[in-house]
């Protein structure tokens, strides 16, 4: 157990704001805060503790979607629309990921600066490629930060060098899991990147095999028009975006997170609260972007 104090901001619950001047937060061997006191209690007295004197201590930020392989892209072409952006800069960026040495050099800075801002906990989209995605789990798992990464699923309406097919996919992803069994702090997440670059069979698998290993899912939803207007081209059964995912057991099923969701209404929405799919807005892309 370890003791830290100053003033702290204290959130017990969504609903609960506390300030606690000078008071003391434990911390467990395993990491997991044990209270937070205005006093100590007599029974943690003799632990070590850290004094932070005046300094604010806050809680850490999570953030719930996040594409490692594009932190050197940040600020490009924000007068894009979503698909020429993903096939201009996005794609060709992450097909470097094939190099183990550049994906190293890369995630290093993306790993610092997520810690450099306070950011503790993360879900993380890597790329297709499993060396440079186990790179980016040690150093997570080196840096003391928590985060599910997901290999990313891609076997249609992609270069030639980011598609992954079905088998290879389905294999990675699950020897990824298989790497992180025994990793307090890093886990997998499924992740097809989205309906447009997966077909029915990557999708099904994928959907069997969150629910087979109980791994939760992330991917992307109804973000562009555009998009939105394909994903009916190619799943012309589904009624509605969020149910091309439903229908392969990739919404709700196992814990879900659906990034953007830009113009999810109706149905869709209804089958969101219906499965308790969780939404995660991403705002400053979504206004950045020129979707």
């Amino acid at each position: 157990m370890r003791i830290y104090k100053a003033n702290i901001l204290f959130t017990p619950s969504p609903e609960q704001f506390q300030v606690v001047e000078y008071g003391y937060i434990a911390v467990d061997a395993d990491g997991i805060i044990e209270g937070v006191y205005a006093t100590l209690p007599t029974r943690l007295q003799g632990e070590p503790l850290t004094d932070f004197g005046d300094s604010l201590l806050i809680p850490a930020m999570n953030d719930m979607h996040v594409h490692a392989p594009q932190y050197r892209n940040m600020g490009l072409a924000m007068d894009m629309e979503l698909l020429p952006w993903l096939n201009t800069y996005t794609f060709p960026e992450e097909a470097k990921y094939s190099n183990t040495e550049y994906a190293e050099r890369m995630y290093s800075r993306f790993v610092h600066d997520l810690w450099l801002h306070g950011t503790i906990r993360a879900s993380v989209f890597a790329t297709i490629h499993p060396a440079a995605t186990q790179i980016l789990a040690q150093l997570f798992t080196e840096a003391g930060l928590g985060a599910l990464i997901g290999l990313v699923g891609m076997n249609r309406n992609c270069p030639d060098t980011l598609l992954n097919r079905t088998e290879e996919a389905l294999r990675d992803t699950e020897d990824l899991c298989d790497s992180l069994q025994e990793n307090k702090q890093v886990k997998a997440i499924v992740t097809p990147r989205f309906v447009p670059a997966c077909t029915a069979d990557m999708l099904q698998a994928f959907g069997e095999l969150a629910q087979r290993c109980h791994l939760p899912v992330q991917s992307h939803l109804s973000e562009n028009r555009s998009e939105i207007a394909w994903v009916r081209e190619l799943e012309p059964e589904s009624t509605c975006y969020g149910d091309a995912y439903n229908r392969y057991g990739l919404f709700g099923q196992t814990p879900t997170l659906m990034a953007h969701c830009c113009y999810t209404e109706g149905e869709e929405l209804e089958l969101m609260q219906r499965n308790h799919v969780m939404v995660v807005h991403c705002p400053t892309s979504n206004c950045n972007l020129g979707s």
